[in-house]
């Protein structure tokens, strides 16, 4: 592990942000859209114009509620064995979130995201090891009416028993949570093991609070299921052109929904989740593949350590629309600079163009970065064994370590060994086809998505699910049109039969 993060901030100018945020909330105040909002902040100390819908947070109130900030949190698997609280299980790799279109997997064209693409997504993020949580990444073009939450929802919940991020319009959190409780086997049974974190973004910035998001923060407070919020500034549009400036309207916006959190339900567990960027003003484009959006993660994070509580959110993203060298050095860069300054979470997995477009392949790229930050957590393993100075005096001056026991019991240990990075010579590249990064990944999507996903849902639990909401999506992960399905090593023939007697129930209900 690193033993001092990077900081980009003196402890002074951290506590000069503090002050600067207090004076924001006490002097400029947040518009509070939300009137329940409103009303529970004037109940703790607020002060509030009802004809304006201002809200001003006196230092004292703010300082009283920071103090409530757990320093934990943790993500529930639907399996024990994926549960991950940080900061202690840090760096911690989401996928990206709600990308409306997706990179079709067979034709390589983009296309509005469907049920089934989740599905297939939820799946191979469930095999890669560099992944912690599945954020749902995409939309559902072929949702039903009334169904918009259920049809990202339950492929998602379907197809992996790692922990699933997700969000909803407060319309649906009812349904989400019948929908939760029925995969659990009952509400107390999800409460203890709530395999499903909620996600909403109550500040519109500069200084507002929405209705229907603060709603939300105010519905998973209530009712203390987990959940957490994200603030996301865009210097030089919805915060002024400077990084300082950008930083302090960011901590006051989280600052303030933090407070309201605390007021509804003191303790309740927290992330300092962020995505601040920086327009490029020669045309206002969105940047947040910007290496700008890394450091002031690294200051957010710094500000988080100042409040005790952990740090992170969206970073590690990119600009560009294929997966390319772009690709690779913006997420790449942001996401090392971000750990090397303390971010404990990155939703940083499988988007392109700006959170526009899902990727297999680069979901798969991604999933490698992960490992490579989770090699840098294991740091050098420093201690007088690991100097092995009675091995450099065996084999001495002119020798080679390469045969030796020494090496050959470390050799799968010392190095994260790449699996899509090639590192053979060009002769050898060429005969295995001369692929670039981009194939060897989409490759290795298709050899994990042509297996049948162990993951799914008992059929005692999906058919209590379908009875619970008529005309459900699928939400099986079939391969895409083209790719055959194949037989996986741990899977007999009777788990072949019984997925496809499953899948055409599954069709007869929704049919």
């Amino acid at each position: 592990m690193i033993p001092t993060f990077a900081a980009l901030l003196t402890q002074e100018q951290v506590e000069r942000v503090h002050s600067a945020s207090l004076e924001i909330l006490a002097e400029v105040g947040l518009l509070v859209r939300n009137q329940r909002a409103r009303q529970i902040f004037a109940a703790h100390g607020a002060q509030v114009d009802h004809q304006t819908e201002i809200v001003k947070l006196p230092p004292q109130v703010v300082d009283h509620y920071q103090q409530m900030f757990p320093p934990t949190f943790t993500f529930y698997g639907r399996e024990p064995r994926y549960d991950r609280t940080i900061p202690g299980d840090s760096p911690l790799i989401l996928t990206g979130s709600s990308a409306p279109n997706i990179i079709d997997p067979v034709t390589g064209s983009e296309r509005r995201a469907r049920s089934d693409d989740l599905a297939r997504i939820a799946h191979l993020i469930n095999e890669l090891p560099g992944y912690d949580v599945f954020s749902i990444s995409t939309l559902a073009d072929d949702a039903p009416k009334g169904q918009f939450s259920l049809s990202r929802f339950y492929p998602s919940i379907k197809n992996t028993v790692k922990p699933v991020r997700a969000n909803t319009p407060p319309a649906e959190a009812e349904d989400m949570l019948r929908l939760v409780y029925q995969v659990a086997g009952g509400e107390a049974a999800f409460r203890e093991r709530p395999f499903v974190t909620f996600h909403y973004c109550p500040v519109v910035s500069p200084l507002t609070m929405d209705f229907d998001s603060t709603e939300l923060l105010i519905f998973f407070a209530e009712r203390n299921l987990p959940s957490y919020f994200s603030i996301v500034p865009n210097a030089g549009l919805t915060s002024p052109l400077t990084m300082p400036a950008t930083l302090a309207q960011c901590n006051a916006e989280f600052l303030a929904a933090a407070t309201l959190t605390q007021m509804i339900q003191p303790g309740k567990a927290m992330i300092y989740s962020t995505l601040p960027t920086v327009a490029d003003m020669r045309s206002g484009a969105y940047s947040p593949g910007a290496i700008e959006t890394g450091m002031l993660h690294m200051a957010c994070a710094q500000m988080a350590r100042f409040y005790n509580i952990s740090a992170g959110g969206y970073i590690g993203l990119t600009n560009s629309k294929i997966n390319d060298a772009q690709s690779g050095y913006e997420s790449g860069m942001s996401v090392v600079a971000g750990y090397l300054g303390g971010v404990d979470i990155y939703n940083m997995g499988g988007l392109l163009d700006a959170l526009m477009a899902f990727d297999f392949a680069k979901a798969v790229i991604d999933g490698e970065i992960a490992l490579m930050l989770k090699r840098i957590r294991r740091g050098f393993e420093f201690s007088e064994a690991e100097l092995a100075l009675d091995q450099i005096a065996e084999v001495g001056p002119g020798g080679m370590f390469a045969g030796t026991e020494h090496t050959l019991e470390r050799m799968r240990a010392t190095m994260y060994l790449a699996d899509i990075a090639d590192r053979d010579p060009r002769a050898q590249w060429q005969e295995r086809g001369g692929l670039d990064a981009h194939a060897r990944a989409l490759r290795k999507a298709k050899e994990i998505l042509t297996r049948a996903n162990l993951a799914l849902l008992p059929p005692e639990v999906d058919a209590r699910i379908r009875a619970e909401f008529p005309g459900m999506v699928a939400g099986d992960s079939l391969p895409p049109e083209g790719w055959k399905r194949v037989q996986r090593e741990d899977e007999s023939e009777s788990d072949m039969g019984d997925r496809r007697r499953r899948r055409r129930h599954a069709r007869g209900v929704t049919a």
